[in-house]
């Protein structure tokens, strides 16, 4: 057996030397049966794990025929790595978890960490030929190899800091989209950490390009996950997309981790300490320049740095330099800071009407619940964030936000102790709502239910009030909800 591993080790050490000559008339190389013959039996062998008669038909095709299928590399890189893993004791899961099996987990020797490098070379190897031959969706095949080098630095003890900032840096150039979300979340921390205190732009500029990425996948997830809930909705889902809806789910959980991650990761950088000054020596030059407009007032005014006189400039500016819907919300939010609410109103409608997309059309609905809340119009804001549902039903926020816009009302909204306590569980209902159709936001909505939990009837109160658990309870005032006493 040892002998075998052996010759295949050398197998692979020979076929790294090997210079590819490759038939640009026919992918199947100068013996096209031959090669379609080998393709056949590497891909049934490699498909059922059985890697050992994989590797000789693996072996020819790619040095006779390297361009014949991607199928070589996609499963070429699953048997080098199975062998690397093997080499040093571990498994290793989907998610990229490395979990020992053996005791060459703990050899730490040189003659180990000379075969683990070697083995590495080979993976490394056929990723940079899966990227010479097929060089497509090349997003994901940096961000797996970013993820090979992860686990390299831990077996071998051997820092690969710059070779996997290297890889994660070629991945999200070339597909953001196609990283991994943990992926994206790692390339932030690094990238911040390199610029933070030289050039804090860049660390603002990288965040918005990665938001960016995270919100087009969490678009594509939440469109689908829509989609498969009406179905659900309807008695029509079908195994295959209860396993579709599944993976959508835990997809959506995903990014909203990752969101939270940038966002942690950049709450050190961007204070409006930082922002007033750098955004007022770069206005001049940007002033007509519609994408830092666009992020420099996004910015501001997600951090509440809105106070600033460089504020209202910079919205003027990004109105002029494009009069758009995204413009227009943020202008008619100046409004009514200024108490100009029916001019303010007149904008908002402007923006909105300009819009075609459902989701940007919900976004925008739920900039503008955002401006009544800040403004204390309650039941103005509940209505916007309602507009925003019925564009995306699955925008888990704008529960989140009915949620907290009830929270606030509790004192006002009651009389008793009792019916002060039972707006908070009409608040927690919102929040369960909220993580029911957005699973991005699990981990924050089961925040605000354990807190608005908290501070709902007690057993003892409900029982001295005469109540029944279970009972309907109507909340009254703006809210007007029915909810069940728990």
């Amino acid at each position: 057996m040892k002998t075998k591993k052996t010759v295949l080790i050398i197998g692979m050490f020979l076929f790294l030397g090997i210079t590819f000559s490759i038939n640009a008339q026919d992918k199947f190389g100068s013996e096209p049966e031959k090669c379609k013959m080998n393709l056949s039996l590497f891909n049934e062998a490699a498909k059922m794990k059985n890697y050992d008669a994989a590797y000789e038909p693996w072996k020819w095709c790619v040095e006779n025929c390297p361009t014949s299928s991607k199928v070589l590399y996609k499963y070429g890189i699953i048997m080098a790595e199975v062998k690397y893993d093997k080499a040093a004791g571990v498994t290793t899961s989907k998610t990229g978890d490395v979990k020992k099996i053996g005791k060459q987990y703990f050899d730490t020797s040189k003659a180990k960490k000379a075969e683990l490098a070697n083995l590495a070379k080979e993976v490394e190897k056929v990723y940079e030929l899966r990227i010479k031959y097929f060089p497509d969706n090349l997003g994901k095949v940096y961000s797996d190899w970013a993820n090979f080098l992860f686990k390299r630095a831990v077996l071998e003890e051997k820092p690969q800091r710059d070779a996997i900032f290297d890889k994660l840096g070629k991945s999200f150039k070339a597909d953001p989209t196609g990283m991994s979300v943990k992926n994206l979340g790692k390339y932030f921390q690094v990238f911040t950490e390199h610029h933070k205190d030289t050039n804090p732009q860049k660390v603002f500029d990288m965040y918005d390009d990665i938001n960016d990425a995270v919100g087009l996948k969490m678009d594509k997830y939440s469109k689908d996950l829509d989609a498969l809930n009406l179905k659900e909705e309807s008695g029509a889902l079908s195994s295959k997309d209860k396993r579709k809806k599944h993976a959508r789910e835990v997809n959506l959980t995903a990014l909203g981790q990752v969101e939270g991650l940038l966002d942690n990761t950049l709450s050190e950088v961007a204070t409006c300490e930082r922002l007033i000054p750098l955004y007022k020596d770069s206005f001049e030059k940007n002033k007509t320049n519609v994408k830092w407009l666009k992020r420099a007032v996004s910015r501001l005014n997600q951090k509440g740095c809105t106070e600033a006189d460089i504020y209202p400039k910079m919205v003027e500016a990004y109105v002029n330099a494009a009069p758009s819907s995204d413009a227009y919300v943020f202008y008619a939010g100046i409004l009514m800071d200024q108490n100009q609410t029916n001019k303010a109103v007149e904008y908002f409608n402007k923006a909105i009407d300009l819009e075609s997309d459902k989701y940007k059309k919900a976004k925008y609905y739920y900039r503008v619940a955002l401006i009544f809340k800040k403004k204390g119009q309650r039941s103005k804001a509940r209505e916007y964030a309602r507009k925003a549902l019925r564009e995306r039903p699955s925008m888990g926020s704008a529960y989140l936000l009915i949620a907290n816009l009830y929270a606030a009302s509790a004192n006002t909204c009651g009389t008793t102790e009792i019916s002060k306590r039972m707006v908070y569980v009409a608040a927690a209902d919102k929040a369960r709502k909220a993580k029911a159709v957005d699973p991005s936001i699990t981990s924050t909505a089961n925040k605000y239910i354990k807190s608005y939990m908290g501070s709902a009837p007690s057993k003892k109160l409900v029982f001295t009030e005469g109540l029944t658990s279970g009972s309907t309870h109507k909340v009254g005032c703006w809210i007007n909800e029915t909810v069940r006493i728990p």
